[in-house]
């Protein structure tokens, strides 16, 4: 392992690259420590005293990495743009010209980016908004009130500046996609929830009491490694369908007759379905806490959705919670596998190859046999990642305490750690050196 760290850094283009992604964390988490303009400081610090871990404000907090309980300049973080993208994929579905557009290759996918900047500005904007006004109410902040001057001025360079700093963000992970290591904005939430681990940590270890602080504690760290060694198990294993080429003669040349396979993994959609289950469960917690409670209706409402759907204020989930997580990663997981991949294209590139699954004649049939296939492997893997992302969230409700980290954010942390790991291996094998997974 310490030689592979040594010649990943002795080939110069893949230590700028590396060198360049840990530049770009760093004024990541730099820009999350700088306060918006006109909010008062003291008040801020006395929430942050006052702040837990859990609920649908600890997982907007984690997700921003901190910078939401400090009302910084990227308190919205990723939110923004991971809500955007999937408001486009799901419109490429149901929308042809979207549709059209992603099959004309790399063109048509700039252009679905274009779109994809535009609404995640529209989105920051109306966000910005939501959450300036309820940081004013105290609707998140225990009562207090964090812009005590608010009038028309302050409010819009506060939205504004969030909006900004948004754009930013998106900008950062684009910058690392292009030119660093990895997928820039997995990369970013994965640098997000590292940064809050200390601090979950540490809250956990003072919640509970003093007789049971080294069973509870020690009982969640194995369950911690354990998680984690189940994710990567998991995330390398693969169903690989045998495929042959037949011979073709061409003058004096014999082509063809070799023998290969597609592998399919058991978990494709990899972390993505995961990310959109948690963004979507987001949006009931966001409208309730927005709307006038000067009705018994709206307050059923608030009261309802607050303690079921986004956590109550002392940071524990309800069972609904994990039932509709849970359902979500499940269709999410299905929803994403279905774009990445399409078994008719595949049936159809076999064919033009001369290639077929030794039993199953080309064409439909191979479709037919190759969507069986995947549906039997997804769904497994979709259970897998629904138990995974909901498995820590059963310890709150059993022991009563506050959890911050949860599934969700643990498989956000490996599953981007596997894919960059695989993305150096994949360097240091064009140059002939050993990887992390060989």
């Amino acid at each position: 392992m310490l030689s592979v760290f040594r010649h990943m850094f002795t080939i110069p283009d893949l230590r700028g690259k590396i060198l360049f992604t840990l530049s770009m964390f760093a004024i990541y988490r730099l820009g999350a420590t700088i306060p918006v303009p006109g909010i008062d400081l003291d008040r801020v610090a006395i929430f942050q005293e006052q702040q837990q871990a859990g609920g649908i404000y600890g997982l907007l907090n984690l997700f921003s990495g901190g910078a939401l309980e400090s009302f910084s300049v990227l308190s919205l973080g990723i939110m923004p743009y991971i809500t955007s993208t999937i408001i486009m994929q799901l419109l490429t579905v149901v929308i042809p010209r979207l549709q059209a557009l992603q099959e004309e290759g790399e063109s048509g996918r700039k252009v679905i980016t274009q779109w994809t900047r535009y609404l995640t500005v529209g989105l920051a904007l109306i966000q910005s908004t939501g959450f300036t006004y309820l940081f004013h109410i105290g609707r998140f902040t225990n009562g207090i009130d964090l812009i005590p001057n608010y009038n028309p001025g302050r409010v819009a360079l506060i939205v504004l500046t969030m909006t900004a700093g948004s754009a930013f963000v998106m900008w950062l992970g684009e910058l690392i996609t292009q030119r660093g290591i990895g997928n820039g904005m997995s990369l970013l939430i994965f640098v997000s929830i590292i940064s809050q681990f200390p601090f979950i940590f540490g809250q956990l270890w003072g919640t509970t009491g003093a007789l049971g602080r080294y069973l509870r504690f020690g009982v969640v760290v194995l369950a911690f490694v354990l998680m984690v060694i189940a994710i990567i198990y998991i995330d390398q294993a693969q169903r690989r369908i045998p495929i042959s080429f037949a011979k073709r003669v061409r003058g004096r040349r014999v082509m063809g007759g070799q023998s290969t396979y597609i592998p399919l993994k058991v978990n494709t959609a990899g972390v993505i379905p995961v990310i959109f289950a948690s963004s979507v469960l987001l949006f009931p917690s966001l409208l309730v806490t927005a709307i006038p409670l000067d009705n018994r209706f709206t307050q059923g409402l608030y009261r309802w959705v607050n303690e079921n759907l986004g956590g109550s204020g002392d940071g524990r989930i309800s069972i609904w919670y994990v039932f509709f997580l849970f359902a979500l990663i499940i269709a999410f997981t299905y929803f994403y596998t279905a774009i990445q991949f399409d078994p008719k294209r595949q049936a159809e590139m076999l064919q033009r190859q001369g290639g077929f699954i030794p039993g199953v004649r080309p064409g439909t049939a191979t479709e037919r046999y190759l969507a069986h296939i995947l549906s039997r492997i997804t769904l497994p893997g979709s259970m897998f990642l629904g138990l995974i992302a909901v498995l820590p969230t059963f310890a709150t409700l059993i022991w009563d305490i506050p959890i911050g980290f949860s599934g969700v954010s643990i498989l956000i942390v490996v599953g981007v750690a596997i894919e960059t790991m695989k993305q150096v291996e994949s360097q240091l094998t064009m140059r002939n050196y050993e990887g992390f997974l060989t």
